[in-house]
């Protein structure tokens, strides 16, 4: 018997589920060697019982995905948080040290009727057990692929505990710091993207969140405040894809 899979959303925009269907040749790999037993973008097919491997995509952003998300907690052996809403709580957690989240719902749309069922969007882990995390927004394909590759094998997929900073030195691509004023956000930004965009001359805007416990934000913000970019702007920065990140100002 294959082993079976559920694929879930919470909050978020899909594009996760999305990159899953971009495999195309891959997904056929996938659906070989599990049974899909969930996939809202992928399939009309849902059916209830204990699960495998479980992703889910998305933050927690309302008590329905609270509900969920604990749901397909008690039917899974492993839970994959899949992609950076589900591991950082991505843009729609940036806000969330600015006061209640009902009162900046009537800030935006000056009503006083409870129309959404709304909470301080966080990431899976605030509120449960997360055996694994593929970062990324979207994630990458080859991630997804070899995590799954793993999870048949019987083993945990590999974590990146470096920067983005050493795929640039691995791949010899010019520093787009030093070489071009960039506010790059490699120095805290977990690897596992090939550095794509500073192999194209970009800056990384931190899309696979940081690098656990061990990125330096006093060393990022004084040299991106050494660059001439004010407070502001690099905090912004570095919470549009690490919204959990609530302190970061005290690192100043």
């Amino acid at each position: 018997m294959k082993p079976r899979l559920g694929i879930f959303s919470l909050t978020g925009c899909g594009g996760d589920q999305l990159q899953i269907l971009n495999m195309e040749d891959e997904l056929l790999q996938l659906l070989s060697n599990f049974d899909i037993v969930d996939f809202q973008e992928g399939s009309s097919r849902k059916e209830e019982g204990p699960i495998d491997v479980a992703f889910v995509e998305g933050t927690v952003s309302t008590s329905r995905d609270l509900k969920h998300l604990k749901e397909i907690r008690e039917r899974s052996k492993i839970l994959i948080a899949l992609g950076n809403c589900a591991t950082d709580g991505c843009i729609q957690a940036m806000r969330n040290d600015e006061g209640d989240v009902r009162e900046r719902l009537k800030e935006v749309y000056g009503v006083e009727e409870d129309f959404f069922d709304a909470r301080l969007s966080k990431p899976l882990n605030e509120y449960i057990e997360v055996e694994y995390e593929i970062p990324g927004c979207p994630v990458e394909k080859d991630e997804v692929l070899n995590g799954v590759t793993s999870l048949l094998n019987g083993d945990m997929p590999p974590r990146y505990t470096y920067p983005v900073c050493v795929e640039c030195k691995l791949n010899e691509y010019p520093c787009v710091i030093t070489e071009k004023n960039l506010p790059c956000m490699g120095p805290v930004v977990k690897a596992g993207c090939k550095a794509r965009c500073p192999g194209l001359g970009l800056d990384c805007i931190g899309c696979r969140g940081p690098v656990d416990e061990q990125s330096n934000y006093a060393s990022e913000i004084k040299m991106l405040k050494e660059k001439g970019y004010d407070d502001e702007f690099i905090i912004n920065r570095l919470r549009i894809f690490s919204g959990k990140l609530e302190t970061l100002e005290d690192e100043d």
